[in-house]
């Protein structure tokens, strides 16, 4: 068993493993998984930077923001699921299962997240505060384990940092900001729209399986627009 699927609590690695769908079909079972999911994104998007940033003394921000984004994208997360063995621990409704679930990046990736958070908040001091160097403990064996040209071939393809660094040189320093939000589908298999704003005034709209996805195709319909008005 991996170690990050050891933990003291295990009422909270149970509500890490459970996604809506389960406690949709079990209303007494308590809390799914999306705020830890929330915390956990917000601890890998530090730690891959933390670790990208000691590793390319070189790199500047621009490429150093691509390289995080291809090292926790939905793909890569759900890979290290599986790799950690979560897949068939997650705790999925039979709708989701039976849509293919242990199997789904998007749950996959999800189900990461929500771990790492649980694992950051299992892992208190003596002085009831969490500590994160247990957690990097965990992921940094996981990053170094994903190949270079993987993560260069990612990161030359992200259509949000490539609209931001065109925003950023072209109009104002400060990047896009996105707005998603779920419009419909079931809770295993939701549908997100985004609208990409820079300055307040939107410049793309995109819709997708998950908020990342949705952003990424709301950048690109930014994109495209940019290429056909000849500024790309």
């Amino acid at each position: 068993m991996h170690k990050i699927l050891i933990f003291k609590n295990e009422k909270l690695l149970r509500q890490a493993l459970t996604h809506r769908s389960y406690v949709n079909e079990h209303p007494g079972e308590g809390e799914h998984n999306e705020r830890l999911e929330f915390l956990g994104d917000a601890i890998l998007n530090f730690l891959s930077g933390k670790y990208l940033y000691e590793k390319h003394a070189e790199k500047g921000e621009d490429e150093l923001t691509r390289r995080r984004s291809a090292l926790v994208d939905e793909k890569q997360l759900a890979k290290f699921a599986i790799e950690v063995g979560l897949d068939f621990r997650m705790r999925l409704g039979q709708g989701a299962i039976r849509d293919g679930g242990y199997q789904n990046p998007n749950l996959l990736s999800s189900t990461f997240e929500a771990v790492i958070g649980a694992y950051y908040l299992d892992n208190k001091s003596d002085d009831n505060k969490s500590d994160i160097e247990e957690v990097r403990k965990i992921v940094e064996p996981l990053f170094n384990s994903v190949p270079e040209n993987i993560v260069v071939s990612r990161s030359n393809v992200d259509s949000k940092n490539r609209f931001q660094e065109w925003v950023q040189s072209h109009v104002t320093p400060n990047p896009p900001i996105y707005e998603t939000e779920q419009i419909g589908g079931p809770s295993h298999a939701p549908i997100f729209v985004a609208r990409v704003l820079v300055d307040a005034k939107e410049h793309g709209t995109g819709t997708g399986r998950n908020k990342k996805d949705a952003e990424k195709a709301a950048a690109e319909d930014a994109l495209a627009k940019l290429k056909k008005q000849g500024l790309l």
